[in-house]
């Protein structure tokens, strides 16, 4: 695999016409914002956690509710997921989140799968195969997996909330970033690189370990009062 040039394979096609069913498992950080800007938006949630206090929040913000471990199949059917049109693995774990979305892949459900940031290459590549689109925590991570849930590429993306905003930066010669890998790019909690490209080439989700070069196009998810301090740290401009 060419990690610098990582293409999601989206298994399971979906109708963004239409209001959808999604079913999130995990409603930590990640999942409770991912939930809460699908619901916003129309769209149906389920939610399924196996931590009492998450089930409770997720039940005061008027969710619908499985209480039971997202791993397990049994659980995942009893919330419905030969109905919904996604299944997004959430969760703090990395292998919760990789049995969920093989579990939905095998009842053909669109996945999308939750890991960390300093995921080495070796697991990425171990679990990614399980899943249509892969997304990382931190502050933007719930704006990426509602993208990624809905089936929406780069380009759909031009307003995901009030305050955040996606936008394409092409690397110029001597830019501070050249030669520096995705993961030692530090933004803060201004932005994160959310997706990244050869010139002439698609934009895709990198690896932590892809090193920027001059002509890249670098896709980036920033706070609107953030997007000159951005721009500035990956161009030098």
């Amino acid at each position: 695999m060419n990690h610098g040039n990582y293409q999601h394979r989206f298994f399971t096609q979906v109708d963004v016409s239409r209001p959808m069913r999604i079913l999130v498992v995990g409603f930590g950080r990640v999942g409770s914002r991912t939930a809460r800007i699908l619901a916003a938006e129309g769209h149906e949630v389920v939610v399924v956690d196996d931590d009492p206090e998450k089930v409770h929040r997720a039940r005061e913000r008027e969710f619908t509710v499985i209480e039971g471990d997202g791993a397990l199949e049994s659980v995942l059917e009893e919330a419905g997921i030969e109905t919904v049109d996604a299944v997004g693995g959430l969760t703090g774990s990395v292998e919760t989140n990789h049995a969920v979305c093989r579990i939905a892949s095998e009842h053909g459900r669109r996945t999308v799968m939750r890991l960390s940031e300093d995921v080495d290459p070796e697991v990425y590549d171990r679990y990614e195969s399980d899943a249509d689109a892969v997304i990382y925590p931190e502050r933007f991570g719930a704006a990426g997996a509602k993208t990624a849930l809905l089936g929406g590429d780069f380009n759909a993306l031009d307003e995901l909330t009030e305050d955040l905003q996606l936008f394409v930066l092409t690397v110029p010669e001597q830019a501070p970033s050249v030669g520096r890998h995705v993961n030692e790019i530090d933004l803060d909690d201004d932005g994160r690189i959310y997706a990244h490209g050869r010139k002439d080439e698609s934009l895709t989700i990198p690896l932590p370990g892809t090193m920027v070069e001059a002509g890249d196009r670098i896709a980036l998810l920033a706070s609107t009062g953030s997007i000159d301090r951005v721009r500035s740290q990956i161009t030098g401009t």
